[in-house]
């Protein structure tokens, strides 16, 4: 199954869509809108944000998180700080008219334009800007009221579904298709900032294909891209990578997000390994059937044979290239009799035999 996003296919037999996150990674519009910029120079499909009132969301402001940070580049050297959630999440709320400003840059880039929601009235606002993609976020996967309100806006859905389990991912998908949208894209997205290879589970990626029938994607919060080229290899139809200006900026997830020179290698990377995979069916080019001819062999006579006389085994010998008969061949010829006079170290052809 595949499911249209823009001018591009989601989903078996299309290209790997990329998409880059940066609602984690801006502190303001200005910053937001280079995130933008870079995925465009970068080559990917979307970008994503995230849209949400921090005041409404979070209603304990003594509430903590704690995440790694990097502390010197050349040394690799990290270090957890823990941080107010309330204070974290406020750097990343934008008024609606910055929204509508980075929704612009993203049309004039020619980048889709994703975003997660945390309340139903921001629903409303992304379907009004002409978001092509809402993204229910992990936590929210058990959230129906919010699942069933971004439903029925006809917009792709994609599903995160860290920490859920196959029951819960099933129920979110049908409160889905009770509201009319069967567009959903699931996301096998590990948990951890970052996560933890024990954490990741990328055999789940076919698992869920196989469970949903539907486009399965890998979000990725692992430093690097092995973990993407990995998914993508396993089938994943879209990735999603966290994009920052610098990944020493002290503030969550820009640890192990990319930096502007290293988002076009990662795109390039992905679309190299896509190429590399191919066909499931063994299917030769001509240049490689003209190529191998080179390093195969054919049969050669040891001696010289008269016309009628027989030519067995004993005859001949395989040498390169492979332009004549071939061994597997021969034996359909073995002890037929010469249809002209063969010099000793000729080539074989069929037309030599009677």
């Amino acid at each position: 199954m595949s499911i249209p996003i823009g001018t591009r296919e989601v989903g078996d037999g299309h290209p790997c869509f990329v998409t880059f996150e940066a609602g984690a990674t801006h502190d303001g519009v200005e910053m937001a809108i280079k995130l933008v910029e870079i995925a465009a120079r970068a080559g990917a499909d979307a970008v994503k944000f995230q849209i949400f009132d921090a005041d409404r969301l979070v209603s304990d402001r003594a509430q903590t998180f704690s995440y790694d940070i990097l502390v010197d580049r050349a040394t690799g050297e990290t270090r957890t700080v823990e941080e107010s959630l309330y204070e974290i999440l406020i750097r990343r709320c934008l008024t609606r008219d910055e929204w509508r400003r980075v929704k612009q840059a993203s049309d004039d880039l020619k980048l889709a334009f994703f975003a997660t929601v945390g309340f139903e009235d921001d629903i409303a606002f992304v379907a009004e800007l002409g978001c092509e993609s809402i993204k229910i976020s992990s936590a929210d996967v058990n959230c129906f009221p919010i699942i069933e309100a971004a439903a029925r806006t006809g917009t792709v859905i994609q599903l995160d579904t860290g920490n859920a389990q196959i029951g819960e991912i099933e129920a979110a998908i049908d409160a889905m298709s009770r509201a009319g949208n069967e567009k959903v894209i699931i996301h096998q997205c590990p948990s951890g900032y970052p996560a933890r290879l024990p954490s990741i589970h990328l055999r789940m990626i076919p698992t869920l294909k196989q469970v949903f029938g539907l486009p399965v994607a890998f979000s990725d919060h692992t430093p690097g891209w092995e973990m993407d080229v990995a998914a993508v290899a396993l089938g994943a139809n879209l990735v999603e990578k966290t994009i920052t200006l610098d990944r020493t900026i002290h503030s969550p997830e820009h640890i192990f997000s990319l930096e502007p020179q290293d988002a076009t290698a990662f795109v390039q990377t992905i679309r190299d390994v896509e190429l590399a995979l191919g066909s499931s069916r063994r299917r030769l080019s001509q240049s490689e059937l003209d190529k191998r001819k080179a390093i195969r062999r054919s049969a050669f006579l040891r001696v010289a044979k008269r016309a009628g006389e027989p030519i067995g085994s004993a005859d001949i010998e395989y040498r390169r290239p492979g332009t004549g008969l071939w061994p597997s061949e021969f034996v359909l010829f073995n002890g037929r009799a010469a249809s002209h006079d063969l010099a000793a170290g000729s080539m074989l052809q069929v037309g030599d035999f009677r």
